[in-house]
């Protein structure tokens, strides 16, 4: 009789497993056909493996001697600065960046960011896994370009760029793509580090965390590796461009707070057209100090850049995603003793004590920290 129940028990079990898995296949097949974010979803994953079909070993082009000397150069590099992001900096690097794709067209993806005119704030994405984000990738371009225009037409401010390089997170081994194999070394280790510190942490809904993080990591973290190579040059490059951003960080920072001190002094539906003409002025004036007080500062960035950078609320709000708050990463690297892989776990560990705040978890540290 007993066991006669257990073989009840396991079949009803094993029934009601059969029956919830196939229910739940259904609502992902739904999820993904029927839904604007499924559908892109479905995309995104079709233009990746892709990508990933196309992969080569990087050690064979290295020791293939019909790719030219100047592209083996940078592709041993690539794998230097990978183990140099696992060993030294302790990130997870898993097989990311071991293959190279050729990419049928010169840009990898486009990227969207759609903010209000008449407040400082993006209109968001949410996505599975990483949660809501300011931004949008589009492998379609024509697609990417029409939805630009679908938010212009809504009245929103917009701005669409190309970017080179993009992680999964770790789901996929990514490839290097050719698009960022265009960089120069300087910048091709650093964004090989920048990806690979997303491959390692990742706060789910944190974009402006994520991408600032990572900007911080593949800034000193290149240095540092062109210091372990022995090349002083390389180093001064380095982190002169990381001065400039940190620069321009603060610039992008006032601008920030003053344009949203002039929406908030008006609100309201009836002083609409008051905060419009405020921020245009606020904007006018940023181009003028940008070109005649900032630019001069810089050192690795030429005055065309500041005379026809875009400044609309799109275009400042993007930049504030990966440009935020990089003294305060500064600042738990000094308190460090400048050990960089002693400041990328320092800044994971404090980040998860505050999932939802990890901003404020670093202040609380530094505050309380001694320089070294």
């Amino acid at each position: 009789m007993y066991q006669h129940v257990r073989r009840v028990l396991r079949h009803r079990v094993t029934r009601w497993i059969f029956v919830g898995t196939g229910v739940l296949a259904l609502l992902v097949a739904a999820y993904l056909a029927f839904t604007a974010t499924g559908r892109y979803v479905v995309r995104a994953a079709w233009e990746e493996a892709k990508i990933l079909k196309r992969r080569r070993p990087i050690t064979e082009l290295v020791a293939d001697t019909a790719v030219s000397r100047a592209t083996r150069a940078k592709l041993r590099l690539v794998l230097d600065a990978r183990a140099y992001a696992a060993d030294s900096l302790g990130l997870k690097v898993g097989k990311s960046f071991t293959t190279f794709s050729q990419l049928t067209s010169d840009t990898l993806v486009l990227v969207l960011s759609t903010a209000y005119r008449d407040r400082l704030e993006n209109y968001h994405w949410w996505f599975p896994v990483v949660g809501s984000v300011p931004y949008k990738g589009y492998f379609d371009f024509g697609r990417a370009r029409a939805e630009e225009r679908r938010f212009q037409d809504r009245g929103f401010d917009t701005y669409l760029r190309p970017a080179s390089a993009f992680s999964t997170l770790g789901w996929f081994n990514d490839p290097l793509v050719s698009s960022t194999l265009r960089a120069d070394t300087l910048n091709l280790a650093n964004t090989v580090i920048h990806e690979l510190t997303h491959n390692t942490y990742y706060a789910s809904g944190q974009a402006v965390f994520n991408e600032s993080f990572a900007n911080f990591v593949g800034a000193r973290g290149s240095a540092d590796f062109f210091k372990s190579r022995g090349q002083p040059k390389a180093v001064i490059e380095t982190e002169a461009r990381w001065s400039d951003e940190k620069v321009l960080a603060r610039f992008w920072k006032r601008l920030q707070r003053d344009i949203d001190s002039a929406f908030k002094a008006h609100p309201g539906p009836r002083n609409m057209r008051v905060r419009l003409a405020l921020r245009d002025s606020v904007y006018r004036a940023a181009r003028e100090q940008l070109v005649f007080r900032i630019g001069p500062r810089l050192l690795t960035v030429s005055p065309t850049y500041v005379e026809r950078v875009r400044l609309d609320n799109a275009a400042l709000l993007a930049r504030r995603i990966y440009l935020t708050d990089l003294d305060l990463f500064d600042s738990v690297y000094v308190r460090e003793g400048r050990n960089p892989r002693r400041s990328v776990q320092r800044i994971i560990e404090l980040a998860k004590t505050d999932p939802a705040k990890p901003y404020d978890a670093l202040r609380r540290w530094v505050a309380k920290a001694k320089v070294p």
